[in-house]
C-alpha cells in the first residue's frame, strides 16, 4: 500500500473511531450546533426554567445583594467527562431594564456554528436557556456583593468586554498560553480584568488566574480522537496544548465545573447553586369584601 493509501486509512479509521465514541462536537464551552427542531413541550419547558430562575434570582438579590453570578446551562450529556455544565455566561440584575422593572441580562461568548469564530452577546435568560438543553436547571455561582457591586457598571459596556474577547475559537483551548480563545476562558479572563486594575491583556489575565490558584480541568483524550475531532470539526484544535502533555493525552481546558469549584475556593463567590424549575408562586385568593347590613328602626 503507498503512502497516500495509508493516510486515508488511517484518517477513515480516526472518524469512524470519532462517531462511535460520540466525540464529533462535545459542547464544553459554547452552544449547541445540532440541527434539531425545538417542540411545543420543549420550548415550555425551557421558558418556564428562565421564569424560574429569575425569580430565584430575585430572591438571591433581596436576602444577599448578589446582583452579579455566573450562570451556566448543560446543553448535552458531559458525564462521561465526570463534567455536568457546557456553558458559562455572566449574569447581572439591569434594574433599569423592562422600563424600570428590571430584568437579569447573560454576557456570554458563542461559536458560529460550523466555524472556528466566535462572537460576545448579550441576551435575557429566556435566550440563554432556549439553545436546546439536556438538563433542566441552572448552575450559579453568586459573586460577594463587594465585588458585584464594583463591577455591575462595567458589565453593561460592550466595548470594555470585548477587551479581552479574541475571535478564533477552540473548544479546547489551553488555558495558559495560545492564540485561541473559548466560551468560558472568555468568562474568567474577563471576570480578572474586571476585578483586577492591573489585568489589561490576555497574558496579565492568565497570570492573575495563575495567581488566584484556578486549576483548569484535564481531559484524557487519546491521538485517534485527537485526529478524529481536529478533521471533523472546525472548532477543535489541539496546537496550542504542550507537546509532552499533549501526545500522553492530557488535554488541559476551562471548563464550568473547574470554575465554579475556584470561585469559591479563591473567595470570589459562594458555594454552586443548581436552580430547577419551580412551581410559580400562588396569589392569595381573593376575599370578597363583608357585607355591611344597614340597621333599620
Amino acid at each position: 500500500m503507498n503512502a497516500l493509501g495509508k493516510i486515508r486509512r488511517v484518517l477513515c479509521t480516526a472518524l469512524a473511531a470519532l462517531a462511535l465514541a460520540g466525540l464529533a462536537a462535545p459542547a464544553l464551552a459554547g452552544q449547541n450546533c445540532e440541527a434539531r427542531r425545538p417542540t411545543l413541550d420543549s420550548i415550555h419547558r425551557d421558558l418556564a426554567l428562565a421564569a424560574s430562575v429569575a425569580r430565584q434570582l430575585d430572591d438571591m438579590v433581596q436576602r444577599d445583594g448578589a446582583r452579579v453570578a455566573f450562570i451556566a446551562r448543560a446543553g448535552q450529556d458531559l458525564s462521561r467527562y465526570g463534567l455536568r455544565y457546557s456553558h458559562l455566561g455572566i449574569a447581572y440584575r439591569d434594574d433599569a431594564a423592562l422600563d424600570g422593572r428590571g430584568a437579569w441580562r447573560v454576557v456570554h461568548k458563542l461559536n458560529e456554528c460550523g466555524s472556528s469564530r466566535s462572537t460576545l452577546h448579550r441576551q435575557g435568560l429566556a435566550e440563554f436557556f432556549g439553545d436546546g438543553l439536556y438538563l433542566h436547571e441552572a448552575g450559579v455561582v453568586a459573586l460577594k456583593p463587594a465585588i458585584a457591586t464594583r463591577i455591575i457598571g462595567q458589565l453593561k459596556d460592550d466595548s470594555l468586554l470585548a477587551s479581552l474577547h479574541e475571535p478564533r475559537y477552540n473548544m479546547r483551548a489551553y488555558p495558559w498560553s495560545g492564540p485561541y480563545q473559548q466560551s468560558n476562558q472568555w468568562a474568567i479572563e474577563t471576570l480578572a480584568m474586571l476585578v483586577e486594575p492591573s489585568v489589561a491583556s490576555r497574558a496579565t489575565a492568565r497570570d492573575w488566574l495563575h495567581q488566584q490558584d484556578y486549576r483548569p480541568t484535564t481531559l484524557q483524550i487519546d491521538p485517534l480522537q485527537r485526529l478524529g475531532a481536529r478533521v471533523a470539526t472546525a472548532h477543535i484544535a489541539f496546537d496550542d496544548h504542550p507537546f509532552g502533555r499533549r501526545m500522553g493525552g492530557q488535554i488541559d481546558t476551562i471548563t464550568v465545573d473547574s470554575v465554579f469549584a475556584w470561585m469559591e475556593r479563591a473567595g470570589l463567590g459562594g458555594a454552586p447553586l443548581r436552580l430547577r424549575t419551580l412551581p410559580p408562586p400562588v396569589s392569595p385568593p381573593k376575599v370578597a369584601p363583608a357585607r355591611t347590613v344597614m340597621q333599620t328602626t
